[in-house]
């Protein structure tokens, strides 16, 4: 629980009331939990208007204050990009209700049933930065496994996301539901956020999603059990049998398409029976949209226009136009500079080599590997889940895009007729 001592009553209160809100949500049946969803998607649709002129406000602020292309582009709401939010909403009533579901249950010899059933945690907590995709993402997500949510979507965010929960309360007020199962908490500010990580006991499970250092913050200072997103220092490796237009169009995807996200790919390593092949077409590519590319002594003496590629380049999610790139022997020494540099998000090869690939498939250990893939795919919407909490690059309880089945926790339910232990 939260030491009084220092704990903000109003905070307290907003606490309190999801704890109170998440236990009517455990019990909601599916097409209870599906209404309030398209009541959300209603009101984006109503409200669009103005969810996107306090976007317009919180950009010109963000321009006003420095805050970096990538970031901004995070933040950017367009008809777009919220009617994208809205079709998400609705994939996510399309899915399987995950409350109830019996993951795997037994009949002992007396005749006691045994199940493990899937239920919801109660409180998710979520602390983000300039992303109010996922103040929606995370609400809807967490509405439909039975949850409350608690938000702080950081002070770049703050009217966006302030409008945004204005809206899916008005919504879950529409269909019989209680507004405190959606909350924002931005108005406290970063002492709030603090709280938030020692509410151990009002709330279940805590989210961060943002840069490494916001994450790496809530991971050491919460005592509130966290879920681990991550930053992503993302590898695309060339092997020595990759087709050129393969990886000319992937490497470019994978860095072009929206470089200010996780899944943007940071560093391409090549094998240096490839270099001389594949370098050319593909900076040729990534020159041409704009890309600043830098490289290792090998690839430099390839193409001398390269930057120098530092080793804090290697180690740097750029979220950017930016990219680097390594000469390697073989596949060992890529596997040696993904150990030494990744971040354990995503990784992909490029190869015509299936016992490469089937290698690279087993010895990297990140939350997603892909083989002739773009890494942009590593996405719980376009894996299927409508959207997702964030991408985890732990290893207990959920790993990777996290979407439904991942907001659950289970216990177990025994039903006997009067058996004892012996």
């Amino acid at each position: 629980m939260i030491a009084t001592a220092t704990a903000t009553p109003a905070l307290v209160d907003v606490l309190t009331a999801s704890k109170q809100a998440s236990r009517s949500l455990a019990t909601l049946t599916a097409n209870r939990k599906n209404a309030a969803l398209e009541a959300i998607a209603a009101e984006l649709e109503i409200g669009g208007d103005r969810v996107l002129a306090a976007n317009a406000l919180d950009l010109a602020n963000g321009r006003e204050n420095g805050l970096s292309a990538g970031l901004l582009d995070r933040l950017r709401l367009d008809d777009a990009r919220l009617a994208a939010l809205t079709a998400a909403v609705r994939d996510i009533i399309a899915l399987p209700d995950p409350v109830g579901v019996v993951v795997r249950g037994s009949t002992l010899p007396n005749g006691v049933r045994l199940s493990q059933v899937r239920v919801p945690f109660g409180v998710v907590g979520a602390i983000y930065e300039a992303r109010p995709n996922v103040t929606i993402d995370i609400a809807a997500l967490a509405l439909k496994s039975g949850n409350a949510a608690v938000l702080r979507g950081g002070s770049a965010a703050e009217n966006t996301n302030r409008g945004l929960v204005a809206l899916i309360q008005q919504a879950l007020e529409s269909v019989g539901l209680p507004a405190s199962a959606v909350q924002t908490i931005d108005e406290f500010g970063r002492a709030g956020a603090t709280e938030l990580m020692g509410a151990r006991g009002l709330v279940d499970v805590l989210i961060p999603r943002g840069s490494a250092d916001l994450i790496q913050t809530v991971v050491r200072e919460s005592t509130v059990p966290v879920i681990e997103t991550g930053a992503g220092v993302v590898h695309i490796v060339l092997d020595a049998t990759a087709d050129e237009s393969m990886a000319v169009d992937i490497v470019h995807n994978a860095k072009v398409q929206r470089p200010s996200v996780c899944n943007a790919v940071e560093t391409v390593l090549v094998h240096r029976d490839a270099a001389a092949r594949l370098l050319p077409p593909v900076l040729t590519a990534l020159r041409a949209s704009g890309v600043v590319v830098r490289g290792d002594e090998r690839a430099r003496a390839i193409d001398a226009a390269l930057e120098v590629a530092t080793e804090e380049d290697f180690a740097t999610e750029h979220m950017a136009l930016e990219l680097s790139i390594a000469v390697v022997d073989d596949l060992d020494a890529a596997f040696e500079h993904i150990r030494r540099f990744s971040t354990q998000h995503t990784e992909s090869i490029i190869t015509a080599d299936m016992a490469n690939a089937e290698r690279f498939l087993a010895e990297v250990d990140s939350a997603v590997v892909m083989v002739n893939a773009s890494t942009r795919f590593s996405d719980g919407g376009e894996f299927g889940f409508g959207a997702e909490v964030g991408i985890s690059t732990q290893k207990l309880h959920a790993r990777g895009p996290m979407g439904l089945p991942e907001l659950t926790s289970t216990k177990w339910i025994v039903r006997g007729a009067g058996q004892v232990r012996d």
